[in-house]
């Protein structure tokens, strides 16, 4: 059997009975989705280094102290402690998170249809998307967190709820008022979202 098709579970007991490299593996096959909610969050690099680190470690001596609780969860759990160091930094800090705008790689809504067709409709393309980031702003930070997490992370809204600790209707219910908020802002910045 192939080291990549071993479940979370399998990882963690092979960690477990002394295989580092099960841990390895386990790390690598999360890693991208884990950071990338960090840095959106975070909008430093550096600090979503450290958290990235702090969060892993966590794990690390949370599974080796046997106090992990094997449920089918391991990436929620995972994306829990992310969430958790990041409320830890911004309260010590006393700062709210602000979202990263200029990401690159940030579709929120992939409405458009992505063609190669001119240099044109790739200009109008990402003009339309750095402005529906910029509108996201505006967002209270709870819809924002929400709408993120659904559409970057492509999070359910279980899994939302979990990492949130909020229902699942309350996650869903910041999913609409974020929508609704950003066609009233769409209304009265003026912004024209179609090519």
């Amino acid at each position: 059997m192939k080291a990549t098709k071993l479940s979370d579970k399998e990882l963690i007991k092979q960690y477990l009975q002394g295989n580092q490299n099960s841990l390895e593996l386990l790390i690598h096959r999360h890693k991208n989705r884990v950071y990338a909610y960090i840095l959106m969050v975070v909008k430093d690099k550096q600090l979503a280094d450290d958290i990235f680190q702090d969060t892993f470690i966590k794990v690390i001596n949370t599974i080796r102290a046997g106090s992990y609780k094997e449920e089918g969860k391991f990436i929620q759990w995972v994306m829990r402690i992310a969430h958790n160091l990041i409320i830890d930094y911004f309260r010590k800090s006393k700062r709210m998170p602000v979202i990263d705008n200029d990401s690159e790689n940030f579709d929120i809504f992939d409405t458009l249809r992505l063609t190669d067709d001119s240099i044109e409709d790739r200009i109008i393309n990402e003009q339309i998307h750095k402005d529906v980031r910029k509108l996201i702003e505006f967002l209270p930070p709870e819809q924002k967190e929400v709408l993120y997490m659904r559409h970057y992370s492509d999070m359910s809204f279980k899994d939302i709820a979990e990492i949130t600790d909020v229902s699942i209707n309350t996650a869903l219910g910041r999913m609409r008022y974020a929508l609704i908020n950003l066609r009233k802002l769409v209304k009265e910045k003026n912004v024209i979202l179609s090519a």
